[in-house]
């Protein structure tokens, strides 16, 4: 079981044994390991639904709100499509061993660079029971083991994926402590986890803003921040605005308590009459709270309210009861703390620019550096903001929620790097793994 060993510095000391012969592994091996443990998920459904009920009735408790609840929520459906992306894995190349480089020097010696296993990666992770398994899958079939630190909200989810995975590889072939769980602590316990030097090659925390300064204050292993999603969806003057509306609709509603989900809607001065109360009365109507700059309270007109007749003029919310299956209408002003928040429910902040420029520089000074969209049919101002917007995805014509690992035929993810070091955007395979220099002489001497 991955809970065996109680103390950090334990866990982790299993996890470092375990990586030299993980590094090692044959890729046939680790296959087998990745399909036992897809195969357990799907004959231990109804233990990881009773454990993840018990999560539930916790958050439903603690008021968690729907958006959380909807992250940590499993059902028959959901286990079943992570041990489908557990297999999606096992079908993608094993990267151990590619050769990312090679030449003959001029004095004879052969140079290749490689890539080879990071060694142990800790992952820390909030309300996301599929993480648990994502990451192990990746990190397994990447020649890595894996320490995994969950949210106290997710604990009786995490334990029995991270007990199931950790029979299953280890019955399959891989080593003790390949898989392996810390959980109980509070602050002190993470600390510790983040100055395991020596031991511990890599952590990527998967979460909020707090778990990110948490561990920046402390942490003296090397960290990839999986962090914050602060994006934004720019319609330029020339986009065609049945596009632009479908995007902004997909970027934003189709599931608002994710990283990659839109907080802000930028529009161009130009487009802004026509398109904004079209687009904003379809966010209302799919139950998203609007804030709007001063420019797009004016523009916005008397939207229509849940009762079906038109509402309060923008700025005000629609003081009439919300009629079943149509959310209460509500627009308010935008203040500075809506531009530089992640949401993560549906709210968005909505401002008119006045071109392009603008609405780069508005990115520059609020984006998280995760995903950013531009609608354009403008080849100019596509190319100035691919140029021009410093972010892991930058998307012209699409939603922000493409940026996902599965998407990007990578399996799976263990977060979206917001850095620009090593790892950048969905973090996958070859993203979990570093390389070294393998140089064969005969006999070659220095001069």
């Amino acid at each position: 079981m991955a809970t065996a060993v109680s103390s950090v510095q334990e866990v982790c000391a299993a996890a470092k044994r375990a990586a030299r012969a993980l590094a090692q592994a044959d890729t046939a091996v680790k296959h087998a390991a990745l399909e036992a443990i897809a195969a357990a998920l799907e004959a231990r459904v109804g233990e990881i639904l009773e454990a993840n009920e018990r999560d539930m009735q916790a958050g439903r408790d603690a008021e968690l709100g729907d958006a959380l609840l909807d992250r940590l929520r499993l059902d028959e459906g959901r286990v079943l499509a992570i041990a489908r992306a557990v297999r999606e894995i096992v079908a993608l190349a094993d990267p151990v061993g590619e050769v990312i480089d090679g030449r003959r020097l001029p004095n004879g010696l052969d140079v290749r660079k490689v890539l080879v296993p990071l060694g142990v990666v800790a992952v820390v992770y909030e309300a996301r029971p599929n993480v648990t398994i994502d990451a192990a899958a990746l990190c397994l079939k990447s020649g890595n083991a894996i320490v995994l630190r969950g949210s106290s909200s997710a604990a009786h989810s995490g334990a029995v994926l991270a007990g199931i995975a950790a029979e299953a590889a280890v019955a399959a072939g891989l080593p003790e402590g390949s898989i392996g769980l810390v959980s109980g602590g509070g602050r002190e316990e993470l600390a510790e986890l983040a100055t395991q030097t020596g031991t511990v090659d890599l952590i990527v925390p998967r979460g909020g803003e707090g778990l990110k300064q948490a561990l920046q204050a402390v942490a003296t292993v090397p960290v990839i921040y999986a962090a914050s999603g602060n994006c934004h969806v720019y319609v330029e003057a020339s986009a065609e605005l049945e596009m632009a509306q479908a995007i902004v609709l997909n970027a934003k509603t189709q599931r608002p308590g994710v990283c990659n989900a839109a907080e802000t809607l930028l529009v161009h001065e130009r487009v802004a009459a026509e398109f904004l109360p079209r687009v904003l009365r379809a966010l209302a109507h799919a139950g998203v709270a609007i804030r709007g700059d001063e420019r797009t309270l004016a523009l916005a007109g008397p939207l229509w309210g849940p009762d079906g007749q038109h509402g309060e003029r923008a700025g005000h919310a629609n003081p009439s009861p919300a009629a079943p299956g149509r959310p209460l209408l509500e627009i308010a002003p935008a203040g500075e703390e809506d531009w530089a928040s992640e949401y993560l429910a549906p709210v968005i902040a909505v401002r008119v620019v006045d071109d392009t420029e603008q609405a780069i520089e508005h990115i520059a000074r609020y984006g998280s550096g995760h995903s950013e969209a531009i609608v354009t049919r403008d080849l100019a101002a596509a190319r100035a903001f691919q140029l021009g917007v410093d972010a892991a995805c930058v998307y012209v014509n699409a939603s922000t929620r493409f940026t996902d690992g599965g998407e990007f035929g990578m399996g799976a993810e263990i977060g979206n790097s917001t850095q620009k070091l090593h790892a950048r955007g969905p973090i996958g395979l070859r993203e979990l793994c570093t390389f070294k220099y393998l140089i064969e002489g005969d006999g070659h001497v220095r001069a």
